[in-house]
């Protein structure tokens, strides 16, 4: 409780700190992160400090949620925490269609305040009810704060790194386009649902159980529970991938498409998510491998590997920018996140050892199980072409058809191939079902 109380104290007052510097700062962040609108377009640069200065207080909520979130995993509660991503995105997705006309480009910034707000408020609506939402109270000198401190120390430091790519990344896709920023923001917030949804919270609840492990002496259960994780996280992240590459064009159309977004912006937007969808697969991977060398309490390896997978954005991007316009940025990002997986599944081998055959078993049961379910959904795109009428009423009618006709050869394949990550999913779902009758 203690603990709870001077940690939130603490990130209120940074945070706090954190925003007003950011309104201060909105201008100069501005042409660091769009300097290219600079000479071609001076008013882009001035509406970007502006939405700077709108969307500043995002980085309160988020970061208190998160805090908020930590708390709840800490006490195995997963429910809520799972939701978050998928509201936060929930609020950008209704609130930029609905506020569009009336004030534009701002309808997006409206939205993640909406979006972060809301989450914020449920992580705290949980916390209360588990009677965690304490009044913070400001203690410096709590011991359990100053080690915490301390791990985080080397994230904090990684984080700013990743601030420098996400600076370089805006900077040189102004310069490729005032339109490449918007393409790549809409190709990166299809691919980050799926990521936040399934891989970070499968990471997240795990983390309690693997540092329960490492802290017992038992390298075999942390093994078989980091194992476990992995397959699951592969196992929910693939499908979700093959959806968004075989029906990226209805999916953008229906959630995009309106207004001042024409079927041009669609089909730039599924380019840059096509390849996009490479890296979410290694980044789904590395987030339960970044988890597991937390739970072990080493914080610095993953932050020695993030700078080294900016340097590798670094190249790749400057290399390609010229060539390839904003899509060379995108295969920049893809990049930087396989370069990132490799590297920290090289890591964890060296240190914690082969995670066994059963997990490259898994693996092959769910490309196996994907195959047949991208091959059944390409199928139904080419049967109902003819069938489909245009407009909205059909984007949605083929998601749905299709979509639903993938993921029930997928369900079917491991089922039959008897995948246990999918048996007991299937098991939880069951029990779940019965407890609300």
């Amino acid at each position: 409780t203690q603990l709870v109380a001077a940690l939130t104290a603490f990130f209120v007052v940074l945070l706090t700190a954190l925003v007003i510097a950011l309104e201060l700062a909105a201008p100069l962040l501005a042409h660091l992160l769009a300097g290219g609108f600079h000479a071609s377009e001076p008013a882009l640069l001035a509406l970007t400090t502006q939405l700077i200065r709108w969307t500043a207080p995002v980085v309160w909520l988020l970061s208190m949620a998160g805090v908020m979130m930590a708390i709840l995993y800490a006490q195995q509660r997963f429910t809520a925490p799972a939701l978050a991503t998928a509201i936060f995105n929930f609020g950008i997705v209704v609130a930029a269609p609905l506020l569009a006309q009336q004030i534009g480009i701002f309808s997006l910034a409206v939205g993640l305040l909406l979006g972060s707000l809301a989450q914020l408020a449920l992580m705290a609506f949980d916390a209360r009810r588990a009677g965690l939402l304490i009044r913070p109270r400001i203690d410096w000198r709590h011991p359990a704060l100053r080690r915490i401190f301390w791990l985080y120390l080397p994230i904090a430091a990684g984080l700013i790194i990743s601030l420098f790519q996400v600076g370089l990344d805006r900077r040189l896709a102004s310069g490729a386009g005032e339109q490449s920023i918007a393409w790549m923001a809409n190709a990166t917030t299809l691919q980050q649902m799926p990521l936040g949804l399934i891989s970070v919270a499968i990471s997240l609840a795990a983390l309690p159980r693997l540092s329960q492990h490492f802290v017992a002496g038992d390298e075999h259960a942390y093994r078989q529970t980091l194992a476990r994780g992995v397959r699951m996280v592969w196992m929910l992240v693939l499908p979700a991938a093959l959806v968004l590459w075989v029906l990226g064009t209805p999916i953008t159309r229906l959630l995009f498409e309106r207004g001042a977004f024409t079927p041009t912006d669609t089909g730039q937007v599924v380019r840059a998510l096509n390849i996009y969808l490479i890296g979410m697969l290694f980044a789904a991977i590395d987030f339960p491998l970044n988890f597991a060398f937390y739970a072990r309490f080493n914080t610095w390896l993953p932050a020695a590997v993030g700078v080294i997978s900016v340097l590798i954005y670094t190249v790749v991007a400057l290399t390609l920018v010229q060539r390839m316009g904003f899509l060379g940025l995108v295969w920049a990002d893809t990049a930087k996140q396989a370069g990132h997986a490799a590297l920290m599944i090289f890591l964890l081998w060296r240190v914690v050892g082969r995670l066994g055959a059963q997990t490259l078993a898994g693996f092959a049961v769910i490309l196996l199980a994907g195959g047949a379910m991208a091959g059944a959904m390409y199928g139904m795109t080419v049967l109902l072409a003819g069938w489909m009428p245009g407009g909205t009423g059909g984007a949605l009618l083929t998601v749905i058809v299709t979509g639903g006709v993938g993921l029930a050869v997928y369900g079917g394949m491991l089922r039959a191939l008897r995948l246990p990550e999918a048996q007991s999913l299937a098991a939880a779902f069951r029990s779940k079902i019965k407890s609300m009758r």
